[in-house]
């Protein structure tokens, strides 16, 4: 695979809908906003400075003003111009919006020097390698956690089929991954029918 082949899908996305919710791959703006909520759940994120990697079109950002959580500075990247374009016309308080491939140009994630760093529904179309290979930089980016979400192997059998381009991941892996980094790992598989998503939030020992 391509090094950035994990994009085409989003790319192909954005030239049938133009930067449209549909850009986003989520099912429905309900299931993308659940997922935002359980980050919110998961991590403290008021006065600290947030990179969301794979931001899209910045919907993250709307959802944390909306609810009123007072960000010190939003960085959203993402490796399609559209998308950012759109995020950037929205002109949305504290944030910046940067386009580039965080896998091809790690340090993209080290932009504006995040305490936190969020991967929402970006890991669904990359390679095993890929994924950790992002997860190792992101964590090591990151002052104070990480947080992401991914399509488990660990749903329950009632879950819905999952087709390409998104597909799902070893779970015991990515949680191995996960404890071999840090003891602070909080884990969720809760918050969808039968399972269908999971989240991880990693939190550091030592914060700067």
């Amino acid at each position: 695979m391509a090094r950035d082949a994990y994009l085409d899908p989003y790319r192909q996305s954005v030239q049938r809908h133009g930067p449209q919710f549909e850009a986003t791959l989520w099912a429905s703006p309900r299931a993308q906003r659940l997922r935002f909520k359980v980050f919110t759940e998961l991590c403290f994120m008021t006065g600290k400075r947030i990179l969301d990697a794979g931001c899209s079109r910045g919907d993250f950002a709307q959802f944390l003003i909306e609810r009123n959580i007072a960000f010190d500075q939003y960085i959203g990247v993402d490796g399609v111009r559209e998308v950012i374009d759109h995020a950037l016309a929205q002109n949305l308080p504290r944030c910046t919006f940067v386009c580039g491939d965080f896998l091809r140009e790690p340090q993209l994630l080290a932009t504006g020097d995040p305490q936190i760093i969020c991967l929402s529904g970006t890991l669904n179309t990359m390679t095993d390698r890929q994924v950790f290979a992002l997860l190792h930089a992101a964590w090591s980016a990151a002052s104070q956690a990480l947080l992401f979400n991914f399509l488990p192997d660990t749903a329950g059998p009632r879950a819905a089929r999952q087709t390409r381009p998104a597909r799902r991941l070893d779970t015991i892996r990515i949680l191995r991954w996960a404890f071999e980094q840090t003891s602070q790992v909080l884990y969720r598989q809760d918050y969808f029918k039968h399972g269908h998503d999971a989240t991880v939030m990693m939190r550091k020992t030592v914060q700067r």
